[in-house]
């Protein structure tokens, strides 16, 4: 599931471009680069199920070439091919929010065939695989065990598999995490994910609210940052910073919703990972500076809420 988290740095890195932006942007461009970056975390996505998917099927590519050999040997023309008809493979086949978007993105034809061959002639030679393949009949457990077992043996421990994706998708190392637990939930239930866009309406409307809050009272959020600085010229305070702080105000202001507690420890996370190695203690600083500001001013207008 794409968490709170998620959308916060999707919102940062928006702010982070526009930031750098020496023009601005039209009205609704911002918007639409913070839907590009969901866009690629959907895209990643797809990618790493086409590329368990065409593993799955070399059975068959696998079959027709050596039997196609001039001279095909008795193994040649026997090779077990159960695993190209695995049941979880074809719920994903029939997926049609999958393929909908697989086939737009085009993502198909941009699988690295070779690793692909690589990947299935490593399965072949495990005990495991020649275990699935000697049970006369299809057991749903074992259909959804060898497929686990390509993506968390064969795929994601790969050191080969990992530097291609992080050749092709620029967001793995952000991404990374999130698309690994939204993959693990789409093998456990193939069809579960509406692939139009993988984030749901009311995550949606918390990054949109977030992104705008912070472009259009800008100025007001600085207000309350500002004076906190004390000796600290503004100018010279790292930019993420200052965009974490930001948002990190916003959300005190008008997330009723959010715990104080919650948009504080978020940010001041994020500033670690994110930022310098100072930015952290920097951020809880002046957030919760503002905070007790809030309280104290009554300006802070929380609803009660019950932990899930």
């Amino acid at each position: 599931m794409i968490s709170r988290r998620n959308i916060r740095v999707k919102v940062m890195q928006t702010l982070y471009t526009l930031d750098t932006l020496e023009t601005e942007m039209k009205p609704g461009e911002p918007v639409r680069l913070l839907q590009k970056h969901f866009d690629q975390s959907r895209e990643l996505l797809i990618y790493l199920i086409e590329f368990l998917s065409q593993t799955l099927q070399y059975a068959e590519t696998d079959a027709h070439q050596r039997a196609s050999k001039h001279l095909p040997s008795t193994e040649d023309l026997n090779v077990n091919t159960k695993i190209a008809g695995n049941e979880v493979l074809w719920r994903i086949k029939e997926d049609t929010s999958y393929v909908t978007a697989r086939d737009a993105e085009k993502v198909a034809l941009r699988v690295d065939k070779d690793l692909v061959r690589r990947t299935y002639q490593q399965l072949v030679e495990t005990a495991q695989y020649q275990t699935y393949i000697a049970a006369p009949e299809r057991n749903k457990e074992d259909e959804k065990a060898i497929v686990q077992f390509v993506w968390e043996t064969l795929m994601l421990p790969s050191e080969n598999f990992l530097s291609h994706i992080e050749e092709q998708f620029m967001n793995w190392d952000d991404d990374g995490d999130m698309v690994i637990q939204l993959f693990q939930l789409y093998l456990a239930k193939p069809g579960s994910i509406d692939f139009r866009t993988i984030i749901a309406p009311d995550k949606w409307l918390f990054a949109k609210g977030l992104l705008t809050s912070v472009l259009e009272k800008r100025e007001h959020l600085e207000s309350y940052i500002h004076p906190k600085l004390k000796n600290w010229d503004a100018e010279r305070i790292a930019v993420l910073d200052m965009i974490l702080m930001k948002m990190g105000v916003a959300e005190l202001l008008y997330f009723e919703t959010i715990p104080p507690k919650v948009t504080i420890n978020e940010y001041i996370d994020l500033a670690k990972e994110y930022s310098t190695a100072q930015s952290g203690q920097f951020v809880n600083g002046i957030l919760d500076n503002i905070h007790k500001e809030l309280v104290q001013s009554g300006k802070l207008n929380k609803t009660e809420y019950k932990k899930a």
